[in-house]
């Protein structure tokens, strides 16, 4: 046995990677008990020495009771000011060559790296930097907030192994629910009629009833794509992870080898066989050289494939007609065609792809392909991701020197290479003619559209890569002077930078940095941080810049008169800051060289002398040699306490921030006639200009309490965020000054005010002498011009600045949407977030039972309810909310326009009709986990073991419930229900 278990350490030792390790350690001699440390940004602090706008997650004894896949799940129902996409509602940044698309920046173990590619497995833990003041040293690209995520350390002598399986049942929640052909092509007829031009000639009342009454699928489809001839309703996703940790005086390592493997919904043909996998493998190695050096070396590997059948059936799904498109299936039995069909046997014959020899693809001359063929014939994809990342660095023990004083630093390289792997076959579709003999359907005659092709290899596409360099050192001090004064101070240098492909620009980040700090016995608290910062996408002179940041702290309950009382921490902190960032330096989608006259040139659109082409040259943007970064300019207040011996522990934060210098993408001191010239020249500069303000608190209350063999702790997390355009460059309009935008908010949902519908009491009415009925509004009703024909059943809207037409100088707020409202203008990017979320974490703990519960919700945002599933018009394809449509027999209870065959901007334009509450409440989260008891372990190679079940996404409370668990276009959202087992030995 132990000859086993020293080759596992050689092997693990061989796969491992590094960090600081921060465990919560218990010396069983003295039972002294070694509190953890929090990761900030390039190093570690005491709990009781944070200072505001910090929150952190300890992953080890999260994941004893909360089994979750993603780094990041569950954390906005555990974190004060974290919403599941930003911090504080920072909209994030807008150019990261990385998978971070829609994240802070994320850095693990102290390199900006994605979020994606670690496990919760493999993390110690969590911390979110919210506040300027916590981010002040990551430089410009860290100014919108950072979360560090930080894997796990071998802590213990010796070995020890950790496995844990998992699987479980993905359930969908709803699926889309459309009408049947029948009923589709009835009301498609209603619509031409609606529109005067009479019931489609292929919809017959015969044609429909052959639909209805499924004479011949074949010719008379009625293709429900979410019926269980196509999908699944469950779906398998399965997990196997190995920790092995250990190591001795010199050394120690940890090392996580995970495996996980899941299907889909789509259950028919090779789509069946559809399936995501990745492995990894993850150390982490720390030694000690000798007395005064330490270093550490980390490693990870990754391997993704997504396998996937050719094609998009969930977009298929939400657009083709249940009636493909006429007189065809979207497959048609070979038994169909006419024995006496010579020709269209022949052609049959030839094809490449007829399903068991039985079926072949059909369709039109307008519809060559379609969603049940592209996965039978079209081939498959394997999309492959490859990751792999190292760092490994040296700590210097600089103490014999300088008392306190240290030097760290380190090094990484990442690469990711993404490709897909296609087998990309060609299919033709087959047009059947059709006849009739003797009451039975034949067909006498095939048209092949296209030709097939086979290809028997595989073809690569869609490649990507990603190079990521970094490198930081720093000189930490940290000493206490007799006792009472302690000091800490750092000097840093950092810097990364990203190659990738497609980009001719890297994305980099270059800075110092210098913190000093000072407290007094923990009682009182002063911090000053400064980040010297660098940008290339500003000119000469401008490109340096200064960051600071200043915090005051007083821990109230370390005085006198709070001794002895039922406060045992309360510690209040202040801290102003004013950041340079550079992620929001851009025009359009450029972001570098826009200080700068650039100009393009075009070959050959030019013509003169006698109508010969010619290149010519145009300006695209002018000059600003002052452009300057955006400040983030932030006041924040903080206020955390411990309360009747750690009964229950708070923690709010108050935050007023400032964006200061966004860029309008048309500003308003340019003539129009220098923004829009030929061919979309300009010469409008990059300006600084526009101030976003956002401004509200995060809180977090935590209450425990041992109710007999009962330990129960609650906790309770929230943020409310309000924001507006403190100034933004603008055209106004005298005729509409509620359309102005400043003081707005950011989010403001824009749309009209919808009084009901158009009545015939709004029109006259007359008939033509061909029998077509004429619509003209009356004298005071406000005619629409947002587009389409106007009648009885359209929606009418306020005209609210009085002028007799409806316009966009119409709109109005509606509400708050959570994203930032553009209004055609690029300025503020991302996502803000509705201005509530509210996080609940319920743990109960009976003997050797945990049951862990966690819900989270959102209050105050409003949706609108766009695209072709809730309103239709023209080809689209009808969904049940069509039924809801306007009649004159349904005037009063109608709840969709009426029906047209044509186009109606009028209609589809966002408003009060559409509007909705995005309010809501979900029960995200409940396990039941047994520990088996240890003592049943004793002197066994076994050292514990669990077992737990749960299930997420269990329930959500709304008034809109179904419409937001439907997902149109895409694979349907599902719930998950997991058995899982851990055993350490």
């Amino acid at each position: 046995m132990e000859k086993i278990k020293t080759n596992i350490i050689l092997f693990a030792m061989l796969a491992v990677s590094p960090l600081t390790v921060n465990a919560q350690v218990e010396d069983e001699a003295d039972s002294v008990v070694v509190q953890k440390k929090v990761h900030v940004a390039f190093r570690d602090k005491d709990p009781d020495h944070l200072l505001g706008g910090i929150s952190y997650v300890d992953m080890e004894e999260l994941q004893k009771k909360d089994y979750t896949m993603g780094s990041l799940e569950d954390m906005y129902a555990l974190v004060g000011g974290w919403n599941g996409n930003n911090l504080w509602g920072m909209d994030n940044e807008r150019l990261d060559n990385n998978d971070n698309a829609n994240l802070p920046i994320v850095i693990i173990d102290g390199v900006k790296r994605p979020s994606n590619n670690v496990l919760p497995s493999e993390i110690e833990q969590v911390t979110f930097l919210k506040g300027a003041q916590a981010v002040v040293l990551y430089g410009p690209k860290g100014a919108k907030g950072a979360i560090l995520i930080t894997t796990k350390r071998g802590k213990v002598d010796g070995l020890q192994i950790t496995a844990n399986a998992n699987t479980g049942f993905h359930v969908a929640k709803e699926f889309p629910e459309y009408l049947g052909s029948a009923e589709y092509m009835t009301l498609y007829n209603e619509a031409r009629i609606n529109d005067g031009l009479g019931p489609k000639p292929e919809y017959s009342q015969q044609a429909i009833y052959n639909h209805a009454a499924g004479v011949n699928p074949y010719r008379y489809p009625n293709v429900n794509y979410y019926s269980d001839e196509y999908i699944r309703k469950v779906y398998n996703r399965s997990e196997a992870t190995l920790e092995i940790q250990g190591g001795g005086t010199r050394a120690h390592f940890y090392t996580n080898i995970n495996y996980y493997r899941f299907e889909d919904l789509i259950n028919f043909g090779p789509a069946k066989d559809n399936y995501t996998d990745r492995f990894s493998v993850r150390g982490n190695v720390d030694l000690v050289v000798n007395k005064l050096v330490k270093g550490f070396a980390n490693v990870s590997a990754t391997f993704y494939n997504a396998n996937q059948n050719k094609g998009n059936f969930w977009s298929d799904a939400a657009s083709m007609r249940p009636n493909f498109p006429e007189n065809a299936a979207p497959l048609i039995s070979i038994d169909m065609v006419d024995p006496n069909a010579s020709k269209a046997l022949a052609i049959l014959g030839k094809s490449l792809n007829l399903l068991d020899g039985k079926y072949f693809p059909g369709g039109t001359k307008n519809t060559q392909t379609n969603a049940i063929a592209d996965c039978y014939f079209g081939g498959k994809t394997r999309a492959v991701s490859r990751q792999f990342q190292f760092d490994a660095g040296i700590i210097y023990d600089l103490d014999k020197f300088v008392r306190g004083l240290s030097f760290k630093t380190m090094f990484s390289i990442d690469y990711a290479a993404n490709y897909s792997l296609s087998y990309n076959n060609k299919y033709a579709v087959f047009i059947p003619t059709w006849s009739n003999y003797n009451s039975q359907d034949i067909i006498v005659g095939i048209t092949q559209q296209n030709d097939e092709l086979v290809t028997g290899h595989m073809s690569m596409s869609d490649t990507k890569y990603r190079q990521t360099i970094s490198w930081n050192g720093h000189f930490d001090y940290d000493h206490t002077f007799g006792g009472k004064h302690h000091v800490t101070g750092m000097f840093l240098g950092n810097m990364y930078t990203t190659t990738a492909s497609r980009a001719y620009h890297r994305y980099a980040n270059v800075n110092l940095g210098l913190q000093v700090g000072y407290d007094y016995m923990g009682r009182y608290f002063a911090d000053a941080s400064f980040a010297g910062v660098h940008s290339a996408r500003l000119p000469k002179g401008n490109r340096e810049a200064i960051s600071p940041s200043f915090t005051l702290g007083w821990n109230i309950a370390k005085e006198n008169f709070l001794s002895g009382s039922f406060i045992d921490d309360l510690m209040l902190s202040a801290s102003y800051s004013d950041l340079n960032e550079d992620a929001d330096v851009y025009m359009g989608d450029d972001s570098f060289y826009i200080y700068d006259a650039l100009w393009d040139k075009i070959g050959g659109s030019f013509s003169w002398n006698e109508g010969v082409s010619t290149d010519y040259t145009f300006s695209k943007t002018g000059s600003n040699p002052a452009l300057d970064f955006v400040h983030r300019k932030e006041f924040s207040v903080s206020l955390r306490g411990s309360f009747f011996n750690k009964l229950i522990t708070t923690d709010l934060t108050f935050f007023n921030t400032d964006m200061d210098g966004f860029i309008p993408q048309t500003p308003s001191i340019i003539p129009s006639h220098l923004q829009s010239g030929l061919n979309g020249s300009s010469f409008k500069p990059a300006l600084n200009n526009d101030i976003q303000n956002r401004k509200g608190f995060d809180f977090s209350v935590t209450a425990q309490k041992q109710f007999g063999q009962v330990h129960a702790q609650l906790g309770v997390v929230g943020t409310y965020v309000t924001t507006k355009w403190k100034k933004i460059d603008e055209t106004l309009d005298p005729n509409a000054p509620h359309k102005y935008s400043e003081g707005q908010w950011l989010d403001a949902l824009w749309g009209y005010n919808c009084l009901g519908f158009y009545t015939a009491d709004d029109f006259n009415i007359s008939t033509t002498a061909d029998g077509k009925t004429v619509y003209a509004l009356k004298d005071g009703v406000p005619r629409s011009q947002l587009g389409g024909a106007i009648q009885p059943g359209d929606l009418k809207y306020e005209d609210v600045n009085g002028d007799g037409v409806i316009t966009n100088l119409d709109q109005i707020v509606l509400g708050r949407s959570g994203q930032v409202n553009n209004l055609g203008d690029n300025t503020g990017f991302g996502n803000i977030g509705t201005p509530w979320h509210i996080g609940l974490n319920l743990t109960l703990k009976y003997k050797n039972f945990t049951l862990f519960m966690l819900g989270n919700g959102q209050y105050g945002g409003k949706g609108m309810m766009n695209g072709g599933y809730f309103y239709m018009s023209g080809e689209a394809k009808y969904s049940v909310n069509a039924r809801g449509r306007w009649t004159p027999e349904t005037a009063d209870v109608a709840t969709h326009p009426r029906l047209t065959s044509l186009s109606s901007a009028n209609n589809a334009a966002g408003s009060t009709f559409w509007l909705y509450s995005t309010d809501r409440f979900n029960l995200r989260k409940i396990q039941l986990t047994y520990d088996f008891p240890k003592d049943i372990f004793e002197g066994k190679w076994v050292k514990a073991l669990s077992v737990y079940l749960n299930g997420n996404d269990l329930l959500t409370i709304s008034k809109h419930r179904k419409m937001m668990e439907t997902s149109v276009g895409y694979a349907p959202q599902t719930r998950f229900y997991n058995l899982g087992v851990k055993v350490t030995l």
